[in-house]
């Protein structure tokens, strides 16, 4: 058997075996895939290099860190709230917490605030200045730079 077709039916079991992780969204033990490839002609020698092939490669790629999976979400606006903050406030809201300037909990302090200091509409500006009081509360000026960008209207700035 040449080099190249024992590769070919190598990559064949490791195929195989990928297929039944994916169906079964588990792998399977070791000895049931064995069987089943032995039944289904390949040798004990390929098996061997393709269990050998995928536990250098794993070893190869080392840690993968993984991330939560995290999905974007929309925030709506009550109808007290969009009567108290103006469309610009709710979308300067909207727009920063897209930016991941905001997280959830800074996002509804702010509306929390302006809600319950409104006597007139909350404007754009009003909303700016909760937004830098509460991020600069929460963090002790981490967010000095963020807070300067968005306060001179300079987004630019914050993508650099």
């Amino acid at each position: 058997m040449t080099g190249n077709s024992l590769k070919e039916r190598v990559l064949a079991i490791v195929s195989i075996i990928a297929q039944h992780v994916a169906e079964e969204n588990r792998l399977p033990s070791s000895s049931d895939i064995v069987e089943e490839l032995l039944a289904s002609g390949f040798e004990a020698e390929e098996i061997d290099a393709a269990f050998h092939w995928m536990e250098s490669f794993s070893m190869e790629t080392g840690p993968v860190e993984t991330k939560p999976l995290t999905i974007p979400s929309q925030r709506i606006f009550t109808a007290e709230e969009c009567l108290a903050i103006s469309c610009e406030g709710r979308g300067f809201l909207t727009q920063i917490r897209g930016l991941g300037i905001l997280d959830l909990a800074a996002q509804e302090e702010i509306i929390q605030k302006a809600v319950q200091s409104c006597e007139d509409e909350v404007s754009l500006s009003d909303v700016k200045n909760l937004t830098a009081l509460t991020l600069l509360t929460q963090s002790h000026n981490e967010w000095l730079r963020e807070v300067d960008c968005f306060m001179d209207d300079d987004w630019t700035r914050l993508y650099h």
